[in-house]
């Protein structure tokens, strides 16, 4: 009987089976990977377990929309005064003749530049306020990014690509948490001026189900609307209509599960339903003393819009949103190609005591533990002048800087060249921002996975590693 299998065995080499059984156990790994990276189905809100111990429960971005200058800021630079008035350095040839700029000469900061705290960290006299918080940030000096213009750069910064259609971080982010408050949006999205360059593509799903995508609140004292309902309306006569709704929009919805809008646009009516409850008395700001208030800058008109912002976000991660963006000069306020000088006082001025007073709240609170601090623009701006005495877009070498939720304080990590042109040691790209900012949230950016056109997408596409020196 074993002589006449011995005819159908195939005769297979050492080398042939380990191949073959590599290749079994990449099929089991990759099935592992899909399975993984396949669209949720059921309550797309519903809490996910992380995949590490998180150190931070939520992020406030503090977007500076523009691009703030780093030269100016956080990153000083003695060559700049040397050079003053001088051409470009020939070394930076390539670079000058693709950006026009031959006719640019180098423009020193005319910022004074002091040491702050036991850390020694350098900060400029524009922002004096957050000066005293120098043992409590971690400043990154060695960014880049990849886009030259402010709509692809801010898209970057949101969504990891210049191009939009990806889903934004905070779309990421409650993707792979869910929610921790049903009664509030687990992502929100505050301006303090006009809309931003690329608008809502910035806070976007993508092609996540869009149920994921940011909410917007608005500026000012009702930041939503129509949370009161209307005269008369009875709760069992909402909760009515809304089960009404769900019925006509499930019969309308068959056959069309690809199209997540339409969920997204039930699953909205529900929340602003229970927002109707918990929205009111989240975003009241009566409700907080006037010391507190006037810790965040909001008894100076100059202060006052991203004053609020900043005392909206912390009730808001307070309760349990994961993710708040607030826009500094929304629309590109910090753009300063003339005039640096008027245009980064004005707009340092207006986010230097509301951010301040931020870090001094929520340290207080016992939130700073738990909350992530990340302050920056789409890039920075560059050591030469632009019409004269503004700067021109950088986005080769820019800083930003962390606080708060797992973030190694008092420290300066990376460094610019002698000039602040160009990121040289430690650089740091995007994609490692953000892999580092979901990492203190408890997901690794490449376990974090989603299934679109065949491919298994993350958030920073294929790159990104943690900036390790960042962490405590």
């Amino acid at each position: 009987m074993i002589e006449r299998l011995k005819h159908h065995w195939p005769v297979r080499s050492r080398r042939e089976f380990f191949t073959s059984a590599g290749s079994g156990l990449a099929g089991l790994a990759l099935s592992s990977m899909m399975a993984e990276a396949a669209p949720r189905k059921g309550d797309l809100l519903a809490a996910h377990a992380p995949h590490h111990v998180a150190k931070a429960k939520s992020i406030i971005f503090l977007f500076m929309e523009g691009g703030p200058s780093h030269i100016d800021l956080f990153d000083p630079k003695p060559k700049l005064k040397e050079l003053h008035g001088q051409p470009m350095p020939a070394s930076y040839g390539k670079l000058i003749t693709a950006m026009g700029t031959a006719n640019n000469s180098i423009m020193a900061s005319q910022r004074e530049f002091k040491q702050h705290g036991q850390s020694g960290l350098w900060v400029s006299d524009w922002y004096p306020h957050i000066a005293k918080h120098a043992d409590e940030l971690a400043v990154l000096r060695s960014c880049w990014a990849n886009g030259l213009n402010h709509v692809g750069s801010v898209c970057q910064m949101n969504t990891g690509d210049i191009l939009a259609g990806r889903p934004s971080l905070g779309a990421w982010t409650t993707y792979g948490l869910g929610t921790a408050n049903r009664n509030l949006p687990s992502f929100v999205v505050m301006q303090d001026d006009k809309e931003p360059l690329g608008g809502t593509k910035n806070w976007s799903a993508g092609f996540l189900p869009a149920t994921y995508q940011g909410t917007q609140f608005r500026t000012g004292d009702t930041p939503i609307l129509n949370l009161k309902p209307a005269g008369g309306s009875t709760s069992d006569q909402q909760l009515s209509k809304l089960s009404y709704l769900k019925q006509l929009n499930a019969r309308f919805g068959e056959g069309k599960t690809e199209d997540s809008d339409l969920d997204a646009r039930v699953r909205s009516f529900e929340l602003a339903y229970e927002m109707q409850a918990a929205g009111p008395e989240a975003v009241d700001l009566t409700k907080e003393s006037e010391a507190t208030k006037k810790l965040y800058g909001m008894d100076d008109p100059a202060t006052l819009n991203y004053g609020r912002n900043c005392l909206q976000a912390r009730r808001l991660v307070e309760r349990g949103v994961r993710f708040v963006e607030l826009y500094c000069g929304s629309g590109s306020g910090w753009d300063a190609h003339q005039n640096i000088e008027a245009n980064h006082a004005k707009w340092c001025r207006a986010s230097d005591k509301p951010i301040a007073g931020l870090l001094t709240d929520l340290k207080a609170r016992g939130l700073l533990d738990e909350t992530l601090i990340v302050w920056g623009g789409e890039f920075g701006r560059t050591p030469f002048n632009e019409k004269g005495d503004g700067r021109d877009h950088n986005p080769w070498g820019f800083t930003m800087f962390f606080a708060g939720a797992g973030i190694k304080p008092g420290q300066a990590v990376g460094t610019t060249d002698e000039i602040g042109l160009r990121a040289v040691e430690r650089p740091a790209h995007v994609h490692d921002i953000h892999a580092t900012m979901l990492h203190l949230l408890g997901m690794d950016h490449i376990q974090l996975t989603y299934m679109h056109n065949g491919r298994a997408e993350r958030p920073t596409i294929v790159g990104g590693s943690v900036i390790k020196e960042l962490l405590a």
